[in-house]
């Protein structure tokens, strides 16, 4: 789908629906003649929040129809907002328009600008009309509606257009991140990810290169190939890089994903129920890809550096067994008591291969742990770093865009249950709190660097029938990216 902005006047509007306020619509009906069409249909119209009412006004007006969203009169708050531009969204997408107009950002939100509620606007838009059929064998109608003009007036229109700007490169990354985040697993192998990855290649100030098994090997890299000796796919370390500040000497931002292809845990192989649902195991990767592109669309003034860690978790005859110890690229090394806690055997290889960058700072995002989904459910990502500013940063981007975060903590105290008899520290930590242990874990590989960790296990997918990718957290991370940029 394609967005613009337009500062014509709506009553001298053409299009297939302009979607606007109750009096936007009201008046504009009356201003191109319309009037009795309109005042006919609205007799019974609940102007309130989340309530839509599309109204034809006759084949002679130069508006076919007017989506009229209720709820916002005088000034609203940001919730109120949102609700009623999903509720547009959705009955925009019943309507089968090919074009329309959407006249939304005059509506006053309380603490809130243009740029804010375009972007709003184009996320709802974004989410109402995704969708992943690649793999159906009956053909699908495709979505109607190609072309959306966002309405501003001459003060916000630069404001609206760059938030145009960003919001089509937002939408562009999500469904990218989606997209790959739904690939089956004996397709979306590491190798598939590469092949994804190099796809950006083709775009200026970007480079893709990858690290394989005998380089990672040679790299000390012994917990990466822990994880993937036991498949018969080649792990591969994906390196994208994009130069888009002025000064190429700028220090990054350094991006890393757990792109766990397919996580049957191992030798600690999961049970047999909902083992499907590992196929999204590779989230953190679709992510950091999805985020990464939407930087790279927008033209971002920032250098930035993602690292895509990708293997295959299988047992076989190869397998790394529990107690087994492997040595990091770090140095440091690692009791593996449970085989199904991997991706922080990858990530940690990855963190470690991140400080040769000199980076600015390094975030790494994983479907970690299943006890973040017992933390905070699908609602929020489990946000923990060892810098402050970086992890009120990365709140403070997931609130704006509405992609949320909650900050964990990573206290020392969490420290000696990773405690091993025989080497410098296990892979589980024992007294519960998994989410936390995991990321102790982690953050003894960043401790001379900003780094944060977000634990998506809870946010990357929903379960249940209606389940797919999310491609969360792009938004916060996109976010991030901005202010940083």
């Amino acid at each position: 789908m394609k967005y613009s902005t337009t500062t014509s006047i709506l009553a001298e509007a053409r299009t297939d629906c302009l979607i606007a306020t109750y009096g936007q619509c009201k008046r504009t009906a009356s201003q191109q003649g319309a009037g009795r069409f309109f005042n006919a249909a609205m007799t019974d119209f609940d102007d309130k929040p989340g309530k839509t009412l599309l109204v034809s006004l006759g084949t002679s007006s130069p508006i076919r129809r007017m989506l009229v969203v209720g709820g916002l009169k005088g000034s609203v708050s940001a919730s109120e907002f949102s609700k009623a531009v999903k509720s547009a969204a959705k009955a925009l997408s019943a309507a089968k328009a090919k074009s329309a107009l959407w006249a939304l950002n005059g509506v006053g939100v309380k603490s809130k600008d243009p740029y804010w509620k375009t972007m709003v606007s184009i996320g709802a838009l974004n989410d109402t009309f995704y969708s992943f059929n690649t793999y159906k064998s009956s053909p699908t109608t495709p979505a109607t509606l190609k072309t959306v003009a966002l309405h501003a007036d001459a003060r916000t229109r630069a404001n609206v257009a760059r938030a145009v700007r960003h919001g089509q490169a937002a939408g562009a990354g999500l469904d990218w991140a989606r997209d790959l985040g739904n690939q089956p697993p004996n397709i979306c192998n590491p190798n598939f990810l590469l092949k994804e990855a190099r796809k950006l290649s083709r775009k200026p100030n970007v480079s893709v290169s990858a690290l394989d098994e005998k380089k990672m090997a040679e790299l000390g890299m012994g917990a990466f190939i822990a994880v993937t000796q036991g498949s018969s796919q080649p792990g591969k370390m994906i390196i994208i890089r994009y130069n888009g500040a002025k000064k190429t000497s700028t220090a990054p931002v350094v991006l890393i994903g757990k792109g766990i292809t397919f996580d049957t845990g191992g030798i600690s192989i999961k049970p047999s129920s909902n083992m499907h649902e590992m196929k999204w195991d590779m989230c953190g990767a679709a992510t950091v890809m999805g985020a990464t592109r939407a930087a790279i669309d927008a033209r971002l003034p920032i250098n930035l550096i993602t690292i895509v860690a990708a293997a295959e978790n299988m047992p076989s005859g190869k397998a790394t067994r529990p107690g087994d110890i492997v040595t990091t690229a770090s140095g440091k090394t690692v009791e593996i008591l449970n085989t199904d806690a991997e991706g922080r055997l990858v990530l940690c290889d990855a963190i470690t291969y991140a400080a040769r960058f000199k980076p600015r700072t390094v975030i790494d995002v994983a479907t970690l742990t299943g006890a973040a989904i017992v933390a905070l459910g699908s609602h929020a990502t489990a946000v923990y770093a060892n810098d402050d500013d970086l992890g009120d940063a990365l709140i403070d981007a997931g609130e704006y865009s509405g992609d949320r975060g909650w900050r964990m903590p990573l206290w020392d105290e969490y420290q000696p249950s990773l405690k091993s008899q025989f080497a410098d520290m296990a892979n589980i930590g024992t007294g519960g709190a998994g989410s936390v242990t995991a990321a102790c874990f982690l953050s003894r590989f960043a401790e001379d660097m900003s780094w944060a960790h977000l634990d998506i296990a809870g946010s990357a997918f929903p379960r249940g029938p209606q389940n797919g990718a999310t491609g969360r957290p792009v938004g916060m991370l996109f976010r991030y990216l901005i202010d940083q940029a």
